[in-house]
């Protein structure tokens, strides 16, 4: 496992135009194998799941989380650190909880990314 530190990337939806509208430059491919790359845990992809799973404006206190998971609580927070520095969430601590949110639209943004559109007269 890579201890390199995720940058935060931007919530422009700019970022990155759909997987068949053009190809990505270098820039575009480099935030988005960050975004990825986070998701590409299998315990992340979870954490992702269940603080979405709140719907918009949803949250989610870690101490939800960390029961769903046999391993430590330094291990899921080293797992929600690496979401938040993917741009993915974002927390706030309340007393001795910390609550985790997604951020506004960057499930949209990654699911524009990944749809294609099928040519009329194309069937699947």
């Amino acid at each position: 496992m890579s201890k390199q530190e995720l940058e935060v990337i931007g919530q422009d939806a700019a970022c990155c135009p759909g997987l068949s509208a053009a190809p990505l430059d270098e820039n575009q491919a480099a935030d988005l194998a960050k975004v990825f790359k986070a998701l590409g845990d299998p315990v992340r992809l979870r954490l992702m799941s269940m603080i979405a799973s709140r719907g918009e404006g949803g949250e989610v206190c870690v101490c939800e989380l960390t029961p769903a998971f046999d391993l430590s609580q330094p291990t899921i927070s080293h797992h929600l650190k690496l979401l938040r520095q993917a741009g993915l969430i974002d927390c706030e601590r309340r007393g001795t909880w910390v609550y985790y949110w997604v951020l506004p639209g960057v499930l949209d943004q990654l699911a524009a990314f990944l749809t294609t559109t099928q040519p009329v007269g194309v069937t699947a």
